[in-house]
């Protein structure tokens, strides 16, 4: 019998608890303009307090810039995001509210440059499937 290759495993696939990874896979390969429209969305939910804590402050520092009201992310801004901030700040405003995280699905759908990506299909179809096990709400 041959030992099995851990490398050659397949992944376990995608559950819930991937979202945030999966919020910053697909922050990693969308252009600019669809980053800032993620990061705004993400951000809309949280409070100060939030903000500061989430990735070492990043997000609070955007806000506290662009204004509270009428929040717009910079493409200065987004030079200091990175995927992994992004992984927090999806796991926070989940926490927050996993209804924003979720409307992402429809962000996605709309946006000709993910929509057909891998990890945004994926991101799409996890968070419609969990919207639905929610109900209305």
């Amino acid at each position: 019998m041959n030992p099995v290759d851990p490398a050659a495993a397949p992944e376990p696939p995608a559950t819930e608890d991937r979202i945030p990874e999966l919020v910053g896979a697909v922050y990693a390969m969308a252009p600019a303009p669809e980053r800032g429209r993620m990061i705004e969305h993400l951000l809309r939910p949280l409070g100060v307090l939030s903000l500061v804590a989430v990735a070492g402050g990043i997000f609070a520092k955007i806000r506290f810039r662009s204004g509270w009201q009428d929040m717009h992310v910079r493409l200065d801004d987004l030079l200091n995001v990175k995927p992994g901030d992004v992984v927090a700040l999806a796991d926070h405003a989940q926490q927050v509210s996993v209804e924003t995280v979720d409307s992402l699905a429809q962000m996605l759908a709309a946006s000709p440059m993910l929509a057909g990506t891998a990890a945004a299909v994926l991101l799409a179809t996890l968070l419609i499937q969990r919207s639905r096990r929610r109900g209305p709400g």
